[in-house]
């Protein structure tokens, strides 16, 4: 296998890391901008590692040198050498400044990343995107985050085309120029790592509103977007100041430039990007407005909005010394994140949706050929190591540090991280340290979590003595090889518990309390609660204390007092995922109905209850996803998991009842409201629930109610449910809806990524034929990241049984688009085939047929990105 047009690069590795040779104090950027090209001006001022004595190199690809001086003096060809993507000086005094002009072009960019075109050449306008390697693409510099420096920008361009000049920073003037041009230039007074550059240029809308920190500063917030969509901006900017209040309360943490510039982009790689002061966004998570958003797209365009103001401190005040450090900022603020949704929403439910997330996503990186550490030893392509494992398990990792110092210990940690790396790169040992000594505790054992691959199991059991009235808890932890790692060591495990008696109540425990932390660092582990009357039910894990996969031999009518009585909202949902597993494996397996009759007998009492939360109860109501369930098995069969799955909801729905669900539907569609507030959104939710478990039992009555709830939706929540009950249960009426809802949101980029997402969605073997349909439609393009998620990345990730098709068609078709997106943009074609994880733990005939497809697409000539992932792969 070899990389297209470039020899495989060694692997970066951490042992490696010394500090830069070189520091740029301060660049001075010039920007003369246009599609098809553009020049850049730099002007590096330079300063040398006096304790290394190595000539200057710097990165940059993809550049068209143009001119190259040192001090004022043009170098000839012999006084610098451009080779292998890096310009290397020999004899660079300390204090010298490097001249260079180069030319780049944006409108051949198709991978999006450096300064690139979004949109038409008519319309659409320049933006960067430099995380983690695209300055290099912009212009000669030493590409790495250790490196700070002070940035002043000067934009020029045509006043009619690109009448918008933003770059980082502070505004620093503006004007005329000859020629129908202009010019705008910021300062940045705070040193930054070159990732953290951005620049827009080009015809767009504002929303603007003006603020004042706790600390007394006034700050303009202005949302960007092109014309047809700034009015769905709304949303986003009252977003925008509930994350800064948030963080003022609960960071001491203060906005510090005049000036907030956030910009949505429909062609943008990742969610969106935290430049200092210019947040360049994905604008499926900016955009907003009741037609096109769902509620969970609401959630989600407030949380993003929040991580990346969070980032402001946790990223780019305080950054990461090197790229192995990339979790510092992101899984932080991915816990600053999770911590500001729990606060505006529900924790509960926060908590589930995190954790379910975590499940179908990092579960399966961390017990695949792609594990690896939240902090490896090395990689190859950094693009690729933005994953869930550095997100979301690097967020589980501070949740069990918080838990462990406790919100007032947290928080002193957290002010002295800040006051200790504020303007430094820092690493995770500086992060354990600070809260360590804030709190005088050692925290280093946990650096084990941040250097040990795979998911620990964490298996228990109980002992209760009558005579002693005491109950003894034995903990044993475990964690399975993964690729590179055979062997590991026990890592500290934090485990919240509460003890229930039989009658649903909780126990007291220390000192009075119903709650308890105990700390498994050893392999086993005994805990003993003394006092206890009568033989408990253990309530562990408590809101998912730790991110490991529990095995307790619970009975089943055990998990039903919990998830009966459970004060911990996220245990309830989790003894019902466990009764669901339960009964699944009892359906698999061909033995007994205990599980399944606890299950939904226990679901269908609590159906009826008036006072439970709907949202709850919709989540109580959903048993864990497909790929959740292929998680535990071996020899996995797709199509077979999807049919268990389905009769393991229509045993659900028959023990609640046809007639009791469509009661409940018609109750919650006369309740029916289009606010936003919770109690509106958690009807949404128990709705569309409902409407799911009833076209399993009563398909023409549930598709009629889809049908009527389709065609007065007043919400796309409400809308977009419908339509997926008719799509996947085949509805005769979904052919009209589908025309109708496309006719309808024609011009909606977003709105229609949802239609080919919907379709995508449709399970078995008819799922590619129609994907193949889709393909061919005018709206499709492998061009724009977010069509391709919404069309292919849902087929082949959130569609087991229509990807793992048994004649191997799936794998065959994928592989060949990855090869054609790759020529395109080697970022997405690299995340998108992550779908072939797993391929390993298939049943023999599909397990071939995904070997096969991979290893064909593995002799092609591929990028970087997607040659590191199919090497992986077939490595595993």
């Amino acid at each position: 296998m070899t990389a297209r047009d470039e020899q495989t690069p060694s692997p970066i590795r951490l042992a490696d890391y010394r500090p830069p040779a070189w520091a740029v104090e301060r660049i001075e950027l010039e920007f003369d901008l246009g599609i098809d090209t553009s020049e850049v001006h730099s002007r590096l001022h330079l300063r040398r590692d006096p304790a290394q004595d190595a000539p200057l190199r710097l990165d940059g690809e993809g550049l068209e040198l143009l001119a190259i001086a040192l001090d004022g003096q043009p170098l000839d060809a012999s006084g610098y050498c451009y080779r292998d993507n890096v310009l290397e000086i020999d004899r660079v005094a300390d204090g010298s400044v490097l001249e260079t002009r180069v030319r780049i072009r944006p409108a051949a960019n198709t991978a999006l990343e450096g300064l690139y075109l979004s949109g038409s050449r008519e319309r659409g306008f320049l933006l960067t995107q430099c995380e983690a390697e695209g300055f290099r693409h912009i212009t000669f510099f030493p590409d790495r985050p250790d490196v700070l420096t002070r940035y002043t920008v000067t934009l020029r361009a045509d006043r009619e085309r690109f009448p918008v000049l933003l770059a980082g920073g502070n505004p620093d003037g503006a004007g005329a120029l000859p020629d129908g041009r202009h010019w705008a230039r910021f300062v940045d007074p705070y040193p930054k790592p070159c990732y953290l550059f951005a620049l827009v240029a080009g015809r767009l809308e504002k929303l603007e509103r003006d603020y004042v920190t706790a600390d007394g500063r006034h700050v303009a917030l202005v949302i960007w977007a092109e014309p047809d969509v700034i009015e769905c901006c709304h949303y986003a900017m009252d977003a925008l100041e509930r994350a800064m209040r948030w963080d003022e309360r609960a960071y001491g943490r203060n906005f510090d430039l005049d000036v907030f510039h956030v910009v949505a982009t429909h062609d943008f790689n990742m969610g969106a990007m935290e430049n200092k002061g210019l947040n360049i966004f994905n604008a499926k998570y900016l955009l907003a407005d009741p037609d096109t958003t769902t509620d969970d797209e609401y959630r989600a365009v407030e949380a993003v909005i929040g991580h990346e103001y969070f980032h402001n401190w946790s990223g780019n005040r305080v950054t990461c010394r090197d790229w192995f450090q990339l979790s510092l900022k992101e899984g932080l603020t991915v816990f600053r994140e999770q911590q500001f949704s729990a606060d505006m929403n529900s924790p509960s439910l926060k908590r589930i949706d995190d954790v379910a997330l975590l499940r179908r996503a990092q579960f399966p990186e961390d017990a695949g050929p792609l594990a690896h550490p939240v902090r490896p030893s090395q990689y190859s392509e950094i693009n690729n190591f933005y994953t869930a494992t550095v997100y979301e398990k690097g967020s589980e990792l501070v949740r069990m540090l918080a838990g462990r110092l406790g919100p007032e210990g947290f928080r002193r940690g957290m002010d002295l991280y800040f006051e200790r790396n504020d303007g430094r790169a820092a690493t995770l040992e500086d992060f354990l340290a600070a809260l360590g000594l804030a709190n005088g505790i050692d925290l280093a054992p946990y650096l084990a979590w941040y250097g040990q691959a795979g998911t620990p199991r964490l298996s228990g059991e109980g002992h209760y003595d009558a005579a002693a009235r005491s109950y003894t808890l034995t903990l044993r932890q475990h964690t399975p090889p993964t690729p590179g790692q055979p062997d590991k060591q026990p890592l500290p495990i934090p485990v919240k518990l509460a003890l229930f008696d039989p009658d649903g109540r909780m126990l007291p425990l220390h000192e009075g309390a119903t709650e308890q932390v105990v700390v498994l660092d050893t392999q086993e582990q005994s805990f003993v609660f003394p006092g206890v009357e009568r033989a408990p039910v253990p309530s562990l894990l408590r809101g998912f204390s730790a991110p490991v996969v529990l095995d307790y031999a619970y009975a089943p009518v055990e998990l039903a007092l919990l998830l009966t009585h459970d004060t911990d909202g996220f245990n309830r949902w989790e003894a019902a995922q466990q009764l669901a597993w339960r009964a699944y494996m009892e359906m698999r397996d061909g033995r007994g109905h205990e599980a399944l009759t606890v299950w939904g007998d226990t679901l269908a009492r609590l159906f009826d209850q008036a006072t439970l939360d709907p949202a709850l109860l919709a989540d109580l109501l959903t048993p864990p996803s497909e790929v959740e369930l292929a998680e535990r098995e071996t020899d996995v069969d797709p199509a077979r998991i999807h049919a268990l799955r389905q009769t393991l909801q229509r045993e659900l729905a028959s023990r609640v009842g046809a007639a009791a669900l469509a009661e409940r539907y018609r109750a919650l569609t006369a309740q029916a409201s289009d606010a936003l507030d919770a109690a509106s959104q958690a009807q949404r939710r128990l709705k569309r629930r409902v409407l799911e478990l009833l076209v399993l039992l009563d398909a023409p009555t549930a598709q009629a109610f889809a049908a009527a709830q389709f065609d007065r939706a007043a919400t796309m929540t409400d809308r977009l449910a419908s339509l997926a009950v008719l799509v996947r249960s085949g509805a005769p009426q979904a052919t009209e809806a589908l025309a109708r809802y496309r006719t309808r949101h024609a011009d909606n980029a977003l709105a229609l990524d949802k239609w080919f997402a919907v379709q995508a969605q449709i399970p078995g073997e008819p799922a590619l034929a129609r994907v193949r349909a889709l393909e061919a439609d005018s709206k499709f393009t492998l061009k724009n990241p977010n069509r391709v998620q919404a069309l292919l990345g849902t087929w082949a990730r959130g569609n087991p049984s229509g990807f793992h098709r048994v004649d191997g068609e799936g794998y065959r078709f994928l592989a060949a688009r990855l090869a054609e997106l790759d020529a395109l943009n080697p970022q997405v074609a690299a995340r998108l085939a992550t779908a072939f994880n797993g391929w390993q733990r298939l049943e023999p005939t599909r397990r071939e047929q995904a070997r096969a497809a991979v290893a064909g697409l593995a002799e092609q000539s591929l990028s970087r990105n997607l040659a590191e992932i199919v090497g992986n792969m077939l490595k595993g």
